[in-house]
C-alpha cells in the first residue's frame, strides 16, 4: 500500500474515493415500497379509473396486478439493469396480496431486494354505467322509409352500422358515445344514443350505406354550466326504391344503383349502361339483386343462351347481354318477372 492510497473509512477496503462500492450499497435503500395500492374498477364492465379519468381495459387480470404492483414500488435511480419480477396471492375477493422482486446492479455490486405490496379492489359504477342505469341519452336515431315498411336487409345494415360504429368509438376512447337501447318496431328501427357524436355518425353512415336522408329535431332539456342542453332526434327517411331494386320502365329492367331525391341512377341490365331516371318513370318493381337465383348455362350460341330454370329445371332460351360472358356449364345470376315470366339476368 502506497502512501496515496485511498482506504474505505469504515471497512478499510481499498476505494477510489469515500465509501467502497459495498458499504456505499449498505448505506443505500434499493428499493422502496407502499404498504398497498388501491384499484378502482367498474364491476360492470371491468373499466378502471386512472385518477378521475375512466378507461376500458383489455388487459388480463395476471398483468393488471403486476402492473399495479410495480407501480407502488420505487427502485433506486442508481441501479442499473433491474429485473422485477412479482408473484401474487387472492388473499380475500377485494384483496390480493403480492411479493415484488427486484434484482440489478448498484456501484457495480450485484443487488436484490424484495417487498410487500395489498392491492385493494374497490368496486364503482363508471361513467358510461352510470349513465346507463340512470337512463341518461342525449338522441335517438329513428330509422324508417318512405311510404312502406323498411325490411328485413335494411334493419340488419341498420343494426350492423350501429353496432360497428358504437365498438369503433368505444375502442378510439370515446367512452360515453355508447347505445343503451336498440329497438326493432313494426315501422323500423330505434337507436337511442348517449352522445350527439354518435347520432349524428350513425345517421350519415346509415343513408350512406341504405341511401335516404334525415333530419334534426333538437329538444330543450335544462342547462348545464351556463350551455343549453338538448336532446336530438335524427329522423331518417329511406327512400322507397332501394339499391339493388330492378325496376320497370318502358318495357326495359333497370338495377337501381343510387338515389339522390326524386331521381334514381340505375344501370341500364340490356345495354349495360348507366343513366338516370326519374320516380315517376318507373312502371313496377320485379324484385332485388340481393334475391336473384343461379340458373345453369346449359348452352352459348351467337345471339342466343340457354340457361336451366332454377325452379322448374326446364332450358329458358334468352337474348345475351353485351356485359356478360356466360359460360356453358357455369351458373349466372338472374331475377324472374312474375307477371311477364321471364328471366332476368343480372349479372
Amino acid at each position: 500500500m502506497t502512501i496515496q492510497t485511498i482506504i474505505c473509512p469504515r471497512c478499510g477496503q481499498p476505494t477510489e474515493e469515500g465509501l467502497c462500492p459495498r458499504c456505499r450499497v449498505a448505506d443505500t435503500r434499493v428499493l422502496t415500497c407502499e404498504n398497498y395500492v388501491t384499484a378502482v374498477y367498474c364491476p360492470v364492465c371491468d373499466s378502471q379509473k386512472r385518477g378521475k379519468t375512466w378507461s376500458d381495459l383489455r388487459t388480463p387480470r395476471e398483468d393488471l396486478i403486476t402492473e399495479m404492483a410495480i407501480s407502488a414500488v420505487s427502485i433506486h435511480e442508481d441501479v442499473k439493469n433491474p429485473r422485477v419480477t412479482v408473484r401474487s396471492e387472492e388473499i380475500a375477493s377485494n384483496r390480493t396480496a403480492c411479493t415484488v422482486d427486484v434484482e440489478g446492479t448498484l456501484y457495480s455490486i450485484p443487488v436484490h431486494e424484495t417487498c410487500q405490496v395489498e392491492i385493494r379492489w374497490q368496486k364503482e359504477a363508471c361513467d358510461r354505467c352510470s349513465r346507463i342505469s340512470g337512463g341518461y341519452y342525449e338522441g335517438i336515431v329513428q330509422v324508417r322509409a318512405t311510404n312502406r315498411k323498411i325490411n328485413a336487409y335494411e334493419r340488419e345494415v341498420a343494426t350492423s352500422i350501429a353496432e360497428q360504429t358504437e365498438d369503433s368509438l368505444q375502442e378510439s376512447g370515446d367512452r360515453l358515445s355508447f347505445i343503451s337501447e336498440l329497438k326493432e318496431s313494426r315501422d323500423g328501427v330505434d337507436i337511442t344514443v348517449g352522445s350527439q357524436h354518435l347520432g349524428q355518425m350513425l345517421t350519415r353512415a346509415i343513408t350512406g350505406a341504405l341511401g335516404g336522408r334525415y333530419t334534426t329535431h333538437p329538444k330543450l332539456m335544462g342547462e348545464k354550466e351556463g350551455k343549453a342542453l338538448y336532446r336530438i332526434t335524427y329522423s331518417i327517411r329511406l327512400p322507397y326504391y332501394q339499391k339493388g331494386d330492378v325496376v320497370v320502365s318502358r318495357g326495359n329492367y333497370f338495377e337501381v344503383r343510387d338515389v339522390d331525391g326524386q331521381r334514381l341512377r340505375v344501370f341500364d341490365l340490356q345495354t349495360g349502361m348507366t343513366r338516370t331516371l326519374a320516380e315517376s318513370e318507373i312502371e313496377r318493381i320485379i324484385g332485388s339483386v340481393r334475391d336473384a337465383e343461379a340458373a345453369l348455362v346449359v348452352f352459348t350460341q351467337p345471339g342466343l343462351v340457354g340457361l336451366m330454370d332454377p325452379k322448374t329445371y326446364k332450358t329458358r332460351e334468352l337474348t345475351p347481354v353485351p356485359w356478360t360472358f356466360p359460360v356453358e356449364g357455369q351458373p349466372i345470376r338472374v331475377l324472374r318477372d312474375e307477371e311477364q315470366d321471364r328471366l332476368i339476368i343480372v349479372g
